[in-house]
């Protein structure tokens, strides 16, 4: 990840138990294929490329997936868990809300549009998904710290798995990041450390960290393989509200590019499985043009990502290196979608539409996505015609001041009726 290779063994006195990972057989290069023993590292000794989880899965029945508990722990046979996962506390993440966006869709023209509203998770953002999968490996592993660079969410999710699971949490962010993000993590964890860089320089501090550090489990860096499949969590929830079918567009935001590549992938599982009909969907991923080296590279044409220096509202999304970009590239261009940009302005129309049509009040990245959606629509990239969904990440009173100055009091009236008249409301 962004040039640092890290390996990090096992303390020596863990022994990993049986089904300590559920159906998860080993660690795959998505580069080259060449496969190693689970543990915590995400790197390939062979080429370097980066290491996700290969899977035996069996049979897996709709049935006993919809007997299963209202969170993520119902998909506990798709993921890297052991099967008495729900016997360790944890934050419990998941099953959040598909909500029929039926004025969002008038408002742009749509047929019919769905909203992934994932602010109702425990931390109010989906980061306690990705979390939660890291929580468990850490724990397998017998890590006695659990950590990570954040851009504000992950570290709020950090540290609250860590205080539920009695685990030692060190959370470290940019120190210009949104002041209620910075409290969000600092009332669950004593350790919050503030750097000062952007994401970039916070998650090459973490990698060095996870080099030199025996038994700290950072969750996206040295678990990485395990925290990531937790977004596919998301794929399998919408296609289960759906009725166990797939939409036939999706748009996701996009930072490391992960969460859209999981999604893509739980699509594929569920297919391959037998869960879901086989039938073609598009991705769009959504990016702000303050750090946009991902739609920069889909409209050039070309498969390097060029890394960028952030400079957005959407601090969540401000990752100038992602890790999955060039994933994140070929999933839009085989799925005949594609990956669109919207400038702060836009950002934060979509964060006040969002919530006048659908009462949802979404912080930057979610507003990032809105106005990417209306971007698409406008522009004739998304067919209007076909049902969609789009995916919110988290919750507006994380990121007040994005949109503090463009709303607010519509007048200020003495008590009185006439005041009231007087002011044009009626």
């Amino acid at each position: 990840m962004n040039g640092v290779f890290v390996s990090v063994t096992t303390p020596e006195t863990t022994t990993l138990r049986e089904g300590a990972f559920g159906p998860a057989t080993a660690l795959k290069c998505r580069e080259c294929g060449a496969t190693r023993e689970l543990g915590p590292h995400y790197a390939c000794y062979e080429c370097f490329g980066p290491l996700e989880i290969a899977y035996d899965f069996g049979t897996v029945t709709r049935e006993q997936i919809e007997a299963g508990p209202a969170n993520i722990w119902r998909y506990k046979a798709l993921l890297p868990v052991p099967d008495d996962i729900e016997s360790s506390p944890n934050l419990e993440p998941g099953f959040t809300r598909l909500l029929d966006a039926r004025n969002l869709a008038a408002e742009l023209g749509l047929a019919k549009l769905w909203v992934k509203d994932d602010s109702t998770n425990p931390t109010n953002s989906f980061k306690d998904r990705v979390v939660a999968c890291a929580l468990s490996a850490a724990r397998e592993f017998g890590s006695k710290v659990f950590a990570c660079p954040s851009t504000g969410n992950l570290a709020n999710a950090v540290a609250a798995a860590g205080a539920r699971a009695g685990i030692r949490t060190v959370v470290f962010i940019p120190s210009n990041l949104e002041t209620p993000k910075q409290v969000n993590s600092a009332i669950f964890t004593e350790n919050l450390v503030a750097v000062d860089g952007n994401y970039d320089d916070v998650n090459k501090l973490a990698s060095e960290i996870a080099g030199e550090e025996d038994g700290w489990a950072f969750v996206n860096v040295n678990v990485r393989p395990f925290y990531a499949e937790g977004s596919k969590t998301l794929g399998y929830e919408i296609a289960e509200q759906l009725g166990w079918r797939l939409p036939d567009q999706i748009v996701i935001p996009v930072a490391s590019g992960s969460q859209l590549t999981k999604v893509h992938k739980a699509f594929g599982e569920l297919i391959a499985l037998g869960l879901v009909e086989d039938k073609p969907y598009r991705v769009f991923g959504a990016q702000a043009t303050g750090c946009n080296p991902v739609a920069t590279a889909y409209k050039d044409g070309v498969d390097a990502i060029r890394p960028v220096r952030p400079d957005t509202i959407a601090k969540s999304l401000a990752i100038g290196n992602p890790a999955d970009g060039i994933y994140v590239l070929d999933i839009a261009r085989s799925t005949g979608g594609g990956v669109e940009e919207v400038d702060d302005d836009q950002i934060r129309d979509g964060i006040v539409l969002l919530a006048r049509t659908e009462g949802i009040f979404t912080e930057t990245a979610g507003g990032t996505t809105v106005a990417v959606l209306k971007k698409l629509v406008e522009t004739g990239q998304l067919d209007p015609e076909l049902e969609t969904v789009v995916i919110n990440t988290g919750h507006g009173l994380k990121t007040l001041d994005a949109v503090a100055g463009s709303v607010g009091a519509r007048a200020t009236i003495a008590p009185t009726y006439d005041a009231f008249t007087a002011a044009g409301i009626a």
